[in-house]
């Protein structure tokens, strides 16, 4: 007789990278794939909080993690990341580039133009060279690559035009990879997250003055009416790497209906 429940292990064995993968949604994608059988290699810039992670999962298994510090703003990096991992594990069958940063509010009057480029170059820009530099062993495995964009690439956010233009560009280079990487059987998608509550979103909740009022709105933002779990990220990405295997270009929105039906939308210049 089963003494518990039998274990998910859709990822057996399969090589992983995530990026941005000790905290928030990351953390939750790094977390589903190692209980998934994974072996997740995922990188931050914070050591402790990578080491902690890498130190529960590998007690619980059953699958593996390895952190590695990394500046995803820096292309030696990024190229070093990926080099270890095939080095320790031999090839890579799953990108998720994950990492990134959404600034606080600020319209385009206080935004520079050096802010502007910043962002794009931290949110953007390292997933085209995490891809290029993963790509030829992922042509190898026939692997997939799994960009995490936002929901607001869709629809916009007030005060975030240098945020929404980093995740479109993010949504249009997948559609566009896979076009150029279907003939080697490489699948290339990318997850829209709405509202999700993550420490990120707790913090700006409590800064707000007002944190339970903050989060009631974010919540009733879904018609679900409530934010998406990082499990539910994690699964997400899960269902993508192991399972939908006749699906490339496709931008999967995680966003308990956020984008559907009217609301107030107008915005008034009190000025």
């Amino acid at each position: 007789m089963s003494s518990g429940p039998i274990p998910d292990l859709r990822y057996k064995g399969k090589v992983t990278i995530v990026t941005g993968g000790s905290k928030g949604i990351g953390e939750g994608i790094v977390r589903e794939f190692v209980k998934a059988g994974s072996k997740v290699v995922f990188c931050a810039r914070g050591v402790g909080e990578g080491r902690k992670l890498e130190d529960e999962l590998n007690k619980t298994g059953p699958g593996e993690a390895f952190y590695i510090k990394c500046d995803v703003s820096k292309e030696d990096e990024i190229k070093n990341l990926v080099e270890k991992t095939v080095e320790k594990y031999g090839c890579i069958d799953c990108l998720i580039n994950n990492a990134g940063w959404h600034p606080p509010t600020k319209t385009i009057d206080d935004t520079s133009v050096d802010d502007f480029k910043d962002l794009l170059n931290l949110n953007l820009v390292n997933y085209f060279i995490f891809c290029k530099f993963a790509l030829p062993y992922l042509r190898e495995t026939k692997g997939n690559i799994i960009n995490m964009s936002s929901l607001v690439a869709k629809i916009g956010q007030p005060g975030a035009v240098a945020y929404v233009a980093s995740k479109g560009g993010i949504t249009s280079m997948t559609r566009a990879l896979a076009v150029d990487e279907a003939k080697y059987g490489v699948r290339v998608n990318s997850v829209s997250p709405g509202n999700v509550w993550t420490p990120l979103w707790e913090q700006l909740a409590c800064s707000s003055g007002n944190y339970e009022k903050s989060k009631k709105d974010g919540e009733e933002a879904q018609l679900l009416g409530r934010m998406g779990t990082l499990e539910e990220s994690g699964q997400m990405c899960l269902f993508l790497a192991a399972e939908a295997t006749f699906t490339t270009g496709v931008d999967m929105l995680l966003s308990g209906g956020a984008e559907l039906s009217y609301g107030k939308k107008t915005q008034v210049d009190s000025a």
